[in-house]
């Protein structure tokens, strides 16, 4: 197995956003290669905990061997979006804070075999989790064409979704589209010559498009939010970086929500609804990395970070 390699993105700043405290308990739930996680541990004492979660196999082997010399660690295969019944099942009722890094790991990029980059040939993979059967390849040759324009459409935000999707059709009714450079083939076919010589990778959108609905990405940001500063005793924190503007907006819009969910008419004197706040939104706009940063790792330059601090129940 190659080397897990994952660049912490802002891992400062989500330090400094988690605001560690030695005998709290941490819950990363997007673990990786446990770049954020080894620093959280390293500030926990001996009353303190950590819990890393990953639904990667490769990054679940990679950080437990990172986080080996810690003590109070556990490392959980699943998916964030079942966090808050397995830290219920360790008998946890709430924790100081939990961390998202929502970005594609270098590994998983880097991993040719994994399917995710359209820089390699592979097979149509882009599993996060191989334990699950359906693949890229299925969605690619399996979903009507008017599926496959929503998805690149609403996920990929590509302007030529429409004539990308009916690309694809027309090359898998000849045969198959089996790997990564077919299904590039097939995009760049869709794309006038002239805007792909301009703008970046013509593939580039509706890889990502695929990835997000196989996974389930968004569906799943948006139905763990509420449940995870749920979890959060008074004054922990949740810091949540994103990579895109769909996912960003998620964040955003929850985190919102929950600092002032009210829905009575802006007219009404007094509030009646009776909806309480859960906390506060600390970052009115998000962090981004540093010029640094963007010198050192150039995969950082769309991620934005986040952070919710939990009020008094």
């Amino acid at each position: 197995m190659p080397e897990f390699k994952h660049y912490s993105v802002m891992l400062n700043e989500t330090i400094d956003g988690l605001n560690v405290r030695e005998n709290g308990i941490y819950v990363d739930g997007t673990l990786g290669g446990a770049g954020h996680a080894s620093v959280v541990c390293e500030k926990l004492g001996n009353t303190g905990r950590f819990i890393g979660i990953d639904q990667d196999a490769d990054a679940i082997e990679a950080a437990g061997e990172r986080l080996s010399k810690f003590s109070n660690v556990t490392i959980i295969r699943n998916n964030y979006e079942n966090m808050a019944s397995e830290i219920k099942g360790l008998g946890i009722d709430k924790v100081s804070g939990i961390v998202l890094d929502l970005g594609v790991s270098s590994y998983q990029l880097d991993t040719v075999e994994r399917g995710f980059s359209y820089h390699n040939d592979a097979p149509l993979d882009m599993r996060m989790d191989d334990r699950t059967e359906k693949t890229a390849k299925d969605i690619v040759n399996g979903y009507s064409e008017q599926e496959l324009f929503r998805i690149i459409k609403d996920y990929g935000e590509d302007q030529f979704a429409k004539n990308i999707a009916k690309h694809i059709v027309r090359m898998r009714n000849e045969k198959p589209i089996e790997t990564t450079f077919e299904l590039v083939e097939a995009i760049k076919a869709a794309i006038p010559a002239k805007i792909r010589m301009a703008q970046g990778h013509p593939a580039k959108k509706t890889f990502q498009a695929i990835r997000i609905e196989l996974n389930r990405e968004l569906e799943v940001l948006t139905n763990s939010i509420d449940s995870m500063i749920d979890l959060l005793e008074p004054g922990g924190r949740l810091a949540i970086i994103t990579f895109h503007s769909l996912e960003d907006r998620i964040v955003k819009s929850a985190f919102k929500k929950n600092e002032n969910p009210c829905t009575c008419p802006p007219s009404f004197p007094v509030c009646v609804c009776g909806k309480k706040s859960k906390g506060r939104v600390l970052t009115n706009k998000p962090i981004l990395p540093s010029e640094k940063e963007l010198k050192e790792n150039s995969r950082s330059k769309s991620a934005k970070l986040r952070v919710f601090e939990k009020g008094n129940d």
